[in-house]
């Protein structure tokens, strides 16, 4: 048996910050998207778990025995190992839900295979608080901490999109301390199109105060002309969409041509 499944990028069209959690966490609304590319995982059966990484951000996977996919692994009960080869292209700490992104493909391999147990979102939801919006990696509302989540609509499908990314790590913790605990309000009403261009990244400024490149990333973005270009999750990549691939690829060679440092990734909303 060998399966491979797409860990789709993740991005945040919305983040809404609304209060600091006495638990520690943050009361959170958001809108999910997801992009049609991303990392890749590989599985066959094998006696029992592995994982070996490669692509071009493999060498982030520090210890390949304490990370998001093999400790996905370990929620789920099978009748078999799996042996797990990870192509690891997207950014780690990027604000692209990369190792939740993994994770959810993981339970996608295991539903394929042998099925998921009927908790599957509780168990999801204690890998991270995206794992359960990344296991369907459809459009959708994420509200508490992003596990409680409501399907969206279709509005957004098939939408160009460009990420980049300044090739800067930024760590979630930092962000959200950084963050100035002021609740400037509630997701938009709407479809997700209006949700997108009404809403806001509530993370954005406290990230571009501890990774000022953020900011020349999305004046980049926002001077081809995007539908909408914003910072996603906790940074430090940011997205632009776009009416028209033509106008996508356009904009990536021109900011390839003049930032070849950064890193990019074309796709459409799935």
């Amino acid at each position: 048996m060998a399966i491979t499944e797409t860990a789709y990028a993740k991005i945040n069209l919305a983040l809404h910050v609304r209060k600091r959690r006495e638990d520690g966490y943050h009361e959170l609304e958001t809108l999910f998207a997801f992009v049609d590319a991303g990392d890749i995982l590989t599985a066959r059966t094998a006696e029992q778990d592995t994982l070996q990484a490669v692509g071009e951000f493999s060498g982030a996977l520090d210890d390949p025995f304490d990370n998001l996919v093999m400790r996905a692994l370990g929620k789920l009960p099978r009748a078999d190992g799996l042996a797990l080869t990870l192509e690891k292209n997207l950014p780690v700490a990027a604000g692209l839900g990369g190792g939740s992104a993994d994770a959810g493909a993981v339970f996608r391999i295991v539903r394929e295979a042998y099925g998921l147990p009927d908790d599957w979102h509780e168990r999801a939801g204690k890998l991270g608080a995206d794992v359960p919006a990344c296991v369907e990696s459809r459009t959708c509302v994420g509200r508490g901490t992003g596990t409680e989540l409501e399907r969206a609509d279709d509005s957004l499908e098939g939408m160009a999109v460009l990420l980049v990314n300044p090739r800067v790590p930024l760590s979630t913790g930092p962000v959200f301390k950084a963050w100035d605990g002021e609740d400037r309000g509630a997701l938009p009403q709407g479809n997700s199109r209006t949700i997108a261009l009404e809403g806001r990244n509530d993370l954005e400024a406290p990230a571009i105060s501890l990774c000022p490149q953020i900011a020349d990333v999305l004046a980049v973005l926002r001077g081809t002309q995007p539908f909408l270009a914003r910072m996603s999750g906790s940074g430090a990549t940011c997205f632009a969409l776009y009416e028209s691939q033509s106008a996508r690829d356009d904009a990536a060679a021109r900011i390839a041509a003049g930032h070849s440092d950064w890193w990019q990734l074309k796709g459409k909303i799935r």
